[in-house]
């Protein structure tokens, strides 16, 4: 693989391909060099697990309180928007405005 290509396999493995590059990729995937592909889709895949190593040695568990506080706002939010029920009428009831 060259390096335009090898640099496409990462742009993939990002996720992150444009137009123009998902054209390339698959005029790669359609060329008739089944070794270039097996390097394309292996690189993309070194990539990807690259990422994921990183990724999850660069992982922080949350606060041990995070799950206590959202549990409480979402509990809060439902207090809010909770529906409003009161006795009046509300059938053109002129001296009950809401």
């Amino acid at each position: 693989m060259n390096e335009s290509q090898i640099d496409l396999a990462h742009t993939v493995a990002l996720g992150s391909i444009g137009d123009e590059d998902q054209r390339a990729v698959q005029e790669l995937l359609d060329c008739g060099d089944s070794a270039l592909r097996a390097d394309f889709t292996k690189e993309v895949q070194q990539t990807r697990d690259a990422l994921a190593e990183f990724a999850s040695d660069a992982a922080t568990p949350p606060p041990a309180t995070l799950r206590d506080r959202l549990l409480a706002a979402i509990a809060e939010d439902q207090t809010d928007r909770a529906p409003h029920h009161c006795a009046c009428n509300h059938r053109g009831n002129s001296a009950t405005s809401h």
